[in-house]
């Protein structure tokens, strides 16, 4: 018994730092990408952006409004049938989206200070802020 204690807690110790290894590794590289992300989308402070392209790429429309029953009215990508491939949220408050005008349909919502990539098949077609 005295043999298998020892290569017992051998294992164990070797277990426990593989498995905080990866742990670590991981929080790490997490909070470099999420700050990577925010200055990758240049969308001014308090507005809500959507981009034609992925990672806040290609053509750009933003709000400070409230709400935005139709963003065809002021978004040009919109008017020329492109899907919307990434957002930011620059607000102070959740924003609620929707594929259709006038808040129907909700697809999403993104927390403030938040963005990223969308599933790219469909258009944002109206906003409002929770």
């Amino acid at each position: 018994m005295r043999r298998v204690t020892p290569i017992a807690l051998a294992s164990l110790a070797f277990a426990a730092a593989l498995g905080t290894a990866p742990a670590a590794t991981a929080a790490v590289s997490a909070a470099p990408a999420a700050v990577v992300s925010a200055a990758t989308y240049h969308c001014d402070p308090g507005h809500f952006c959507i981009y034609s392209g992925w990672d806040g790429g290609g053509s750009r429309c933003q709000w400070t409004a409230e709400k935005v029953a139709n963003t065809a009215d002021k978004c040009s990508f919109i008017r020329n049938g492109k899907k919307v491939l990434s957002l930011w949220n620059g607000t102070g408050h959740r924003v609620q989206y929707y594929t259709q005008t006038n808040y129907h349909s909700r697809v999403g919502s993104t927390a403030a200070g938040h963005g990223g990539n969308l599933q790219g098949s469909y258009q944002i077609r109206s906003f409002k802020k929770q």
